[in-house]
């Protein structure tokens, strides 16, 4: 119901990581990470079905041994979701997740070793059609660049990019994205900002190592917003010392705010004052948990007083307007008859969201089968 902003994205290739489109103004995929051990299948099999049942578009996986490798195997017989794994140095896991059906290999070529190694995993990812993301950090940047530069710069992180970069290009593989990733906001907007200027290929964000769920979920707010934004980006992480469900959450809200990608219900709320007729704090809270379920994108307005709520309401798909003991009620901008008895107002709010979902869903469903027909 709100008016849709317009950011043009920034041009870059098409790659696909599983079923999933990056790059070419495909859809921005939101990913996280398991922080199980990935020895523990069961762990892990069970929280990749938590995150995709949130939203994730792809997961990561980190696989240090051998011995995570062949769990690796039995993970992704489990589970149809896109698959990246995580390696550093071993360029012998590689070969074996490739030959187990990763769906992404995320690995620097020059860190794992000779000319001929490097060769093996690309001719791996190559026959398979596996893409590569060159990953970046500024906390593991080669040493020869640290003493070149002498503190993390966006220069120093580029230069990084640039060096693996130019391995793939001379090995004539292209099916590849890059990260250029540090804990600094400012510095690693800069870094993408000049990474976007010199490749084609898509970029994932992140700010990583983003801290705890508010702190984290701020800085990468702040860095992803600024680069998304200016149309930079194709993918992203949001990285928290939290539950990875948080990082989903957070990557949506994103998008949500830029009217980028929508997913789930946009719920516009008052920070509440003594104007309110009923607890809007609560009812927002107790309303996200309940519907988290919902991935229809809808508006919702859940103003505490007549002085806003009207005018909120009047732009949303379900809204309300606090009024004493019964709130007025909004159904696509119009008031209705219908008035919420505020003591009861959770129930009869979540029962008008999950008919208006059920509905938007239908004609979504309906507009779907009769262009496919045509």
């Amino acid at each position: 119901m709100h008016t849709k902003c317009s950011i043009k994205r920034r041009q870059s290739t098409r790659i696909y990581v599983g079923g999933v489109p990056i790059g070419d103004g495909a859809p921005i995929a939101v990913q996280s990470m398991t922080n199980t051990r990935t020895t523990d299948v069961e762990a892990t099999v069970t929280q990749i079905k938590i995150l995709k049942n949130v939203g994730a578009d792809i997961v990561r996986i980190s696989v240090p041994t051998m011995e995570a490798a062949e769990a690796f195997k039995l993970i992704r017989a489990q589970t149809s979701m896109p698959l990246v794994a995580d390696i550093h140095f071993d360029y012998r896991i590689a070969l074996r997740v490739a030959e187990y059906g990763v769906d992404c290999l995320r690995i620097n070529p020059g860190n794992i070793g000779s000319e001929q190694r490097i060769r093996s995993v690309v001719g791996a990812a190559c026959d398979k059609n596996i893409p590569i993301r060159i990953g970046v950090n500024g906390g593991s940047l080669e040493r020869d660049i640290q003493k070149k530069y002498g503190e993390l710069t966006p220069e120093a992180l580029v230069e990084s990019a640039m060096r693996h970069v130019d391995i793939l290009d001379r090995l004539n593989f292209k099916q590849f994205k890059v990260s250029v990733k540090s804990s600094d906001v400012f510095l690693t907007v800069e870094a993408y900002r000049q990474l976007a200027q010199r490749i084609e290929q898509p970029l994932h964000l992140g700010i990583t190592e983003a801290g705890g769920v508010r702190a984290g979920s701020v800085k990468s707010s702040v860095g992803l917003g600024m680069l998304l934004a200016e149309g930079i980006g194709d993918t992203l992480r949001i990285s928290l010392a939290a539950d990875p469900v948080e990082e989903i959450k957070v990557g949506f809200d994103i998008l949500k705010s830029l009217c980028i990608r929508s997913r789930g219900i946009n719920f516009i709320a008052c920070p509440t004052c003594s104007r309110q007729e009923f607890d809007v704090i609560a009812t927002v809270n107790a309303l996200e948990q309940r519907l988290e379920d919902v991935i229809i994108p809808m508006d919702v307005s859940i103003i505490g007083c007549v002085v806003n709520g009207p005018g909120e309401a009047e732009i949303a798909h379900i809204g309300v307007a606090g009024s004493k003991k019964r709130s007025a009620y909004y159904n696509d901008g119009k008031r209705q008859k219908e008035r919420f008895d505020n003591d009861h107002l959770i129930d009869q709010l979540e029962a008008k969201i999950r008919a208006k979902a059920a509905m938007l869903d239908d004609n979504n469903r309906i507009h779907i089968d009769v262009n496919t027909r045509k």
